[in-house]
C-alpha cells in the first residue's frame, strides 16, 4: 500500500528539538553572558530543557578540563 503525501507530511510533522548545533551555540553563548533576548526566547521556548542542561554539563565538564591542563602546564614548566 502506497502511501500518500498527506501521510507523509503528517508524519514528518512532529515538533522537532533543537540541534546540536544550535544548542552548543545557546549554551556557549549563555555561559558567556551575550545570549540574545530573541534567542533566549527560543530557548525557553523549547518542548524540553534536556538538551540544554546537557550541553551546560558538557560545556562545563570541558571548560574545568581545560582550565587544569592550563594549570598543570604552567606549574610543571617553574
Amino acid at each position: 500500500m502506497a502511501s500518500t503525501p498527506e501521510a507523509e507530511k503528517s508524519k514528518n510533522n512532529k515538533p522537532r528539538g533543537p540541534g546540536v548545533l544550535k544548542v552548543m551555540q545557546s549554551v556557549a553563548a549563555g555561559a558567556l553572558g551575550v545570549q540574545s533576548n530573541k534567542r533566549q526566547q527560543e530557548d525557553f521556548g523549547s518542548h524540553s530543557p534536556l538538551p540544554y542542561i546537557i550541553g551546560a554539563l558538557l560545556f562545563t565538564g570541558v571548560f574545568i578540563g581545560t582550565l587544569v591542563l592550563i594549570v598543570q602546564a604552567v606549574l610543571s614548566g617553574q
